[in-house]
Formats: structure tokens, C-alpha cells, sequence
């Protein structure tokens, strides 16, 4: 049962959104290697449904980039859209992650966290890096408000 316990709890870090590609800008020409890029990909909140975000963010081309051992800069956006009926899928916490991507080849993540204003009653969207011993003040933000008449259902 103690061997089971690491395990089930890295699968339960993998339940957060995952996310799609929507497209891709290259930004800087590089010889050799893929050229460093802006990526934009989409991602539906995990309890919140008719909510999707959408994230850009940058991406290191060059050789170390097409190695996948790169690491990526801080910089990245978040806006997030009611794209249909909002609906929860049970109770959520009033500040959790919904969406983390790698972004260097151990250290680094980038990290969305959904945090509920339960006065305005309206989900506010935070986008940022994090790095093992330093992450980055870099950040973005959105709000999302939630027809009227429907409660947040915050523990």
C-alpha cells in the first residue's frame, strides 16, 4: 500500500487540464533547429464547464529546443471565455491549479490557477512560471463572470 500511495498521487497531479494546440507565430529565425515561437493552445477548466482558456506563451526553438532540453522564458497570457452554458462539476476549492505545463527540461513549470471572488461572484484566471529555487514575477490575469442567479460552489 506505501508503494501505491507515490503513485496514485503522481496520477492524480496528471488530472489537471490538458491542453490543444490552436496555432503558432514564429518570432526569431534560427539556422539550425526550430525557430522560437509564440504558442497558443486552448484548454477547458476541469470543473467549470463552458469555460475554456486560452494560453500563449513562448516557446525556445534552436537545438536545444528541438531536443526538448531548452528552457522556455517566463512570458505567457491567459484569457479565458464562457464558450457555452456554465455548469460545475462539484465543489472546488476557493484557489486551485487547473492547468501546469513543463517549460525547461526539470525545473520550471508554467502554471494556471483558477481563484474564486465568491463577492463579485466571478472566477479570476492567473497565469505564471515557477522554477524550483526562483520562478518569475511575470504574470496574467482574467476574469470569468458567472450568470446571475448561479452560486459559486466553493468548500
Amino acid at each position: 500500500m506505501k508503494i501505491h500511495l507515490p503513485i496514485l498521487l503522481v496520477c492524480l497531479a496528471a488530472l489537471n487540464a490538458s491542453a490543444e494546440t490552436v496555432g503558432e507565430v514564429s518570432t526569431t529565425f534560427r539556422l539550425i533547429g526550430a525557430n522560437n515561437k509564440i504558442v497558443v493552445d486552448v484548454f477547458d477548466d476541469p470543473k467549470v464547464n463552458g469555460v475554456s482558456c486560452y494560453l500563449s506563451h513562448a516557446k525556445t526553438g534552436g537545438i536545444k529546443g528541438s531536443l526538448g532540453i531548452a528552457e522556455d522564458t517566463s512570458d505567457a497570457a491567459v484569457a479565458c471565455r464562457q464558450v457555452g452554458p456554465v455548469s460545475f462539476n462539484g465543489t472546488f476549492p476557493a484557489q486551485e491549479e487547473v492547468f501546469s505545463e513543463r517549460s525547461s527540461f526539470l525545473f520550471k513549470h508554467v502554471r494556471v490557477v483558477r481563484m474564486a471572488d465568491k463577492k463579485r461572484n466571478t472566477l479570476v484566471y492567473l497565469v505564471y512560471s515557477d522554477r524550483v529555487v526562483e520562478g518569475s514575477p511575470k504574470n496574467s490575469v482574467t476574469a470569468v463572470p458567472v450568470p446571475n442567479g448561479q452560486n459559486l460552489p466553493v468548500k
